[in-house]
């Protein structure tokens, strides 16, 4: 199973990350989604789960959870917009903890648990990259990929 991963679009939806998105099963986005426009685009690719983010008052995104428990072949995921603000121990009980907010990638394992931030698909923030994630998924496990989009 393959899932894309989209966080901090903030309103702006880059052709190119809709690109590195396709052939996706399912889109996850981390918050700060803005605009409507940004889920319809998403949706137009694959189904899309979404969590609000900091700058989520408007629109569809201010109705969306905090937080999404979600399980993919056996493996369970917890995805917030902002790790810092994560108040449980992932260990034992979740594989993948996904989520945005810093706009830095992070494709990291910590014991048995994939901390996951697919970076800052929108606007530049700073020098920091613009990427897109992708998570395979499979009975056997989880891997991470982060993609740096060509803008």
């Amino acid at each position: 199973m393959q899932i894309g991963v989209i966080a901090d679009t903030h309103s702006k939806m880059r052709p190119e990350a809709l690109e590195a998105l396709k052939g996706s099963d399912l889109i996850l986005h981390a918050g700060d989604v803005g605009r409507d426009e940004v889920l319809e685009a998403l949706e137009a690719i694959a189904p899309v789960v979404a969590i609000r983010g900091n700058i989520d008052k408007t629109g569809r995104a201010a109705n969306l959870p905090d937080v999404q428990d979600l399980e993919f072949l056996g493996h369970a995921f917890y995805m917030l917009h902002d790790v810092k603000t994560l108040d449980i121990d992932p260990q034992g009980r979740y594989r993948v903890v996904i989520a945005g907010h810093s706009h830095k990638p992070r494709n990291e394992w910590v014991g048995d648990v994939l901390y996951f931030n697919p970076g800052g698909a929108g606007p530049r923030r700073f020098t920091l990259p613009i990427t897109v994630g992708r998570l395979e998924v499979n009975e056997d496990g989880v891997s991470g990929e982060i993609i740096e989009l060509p803008v």
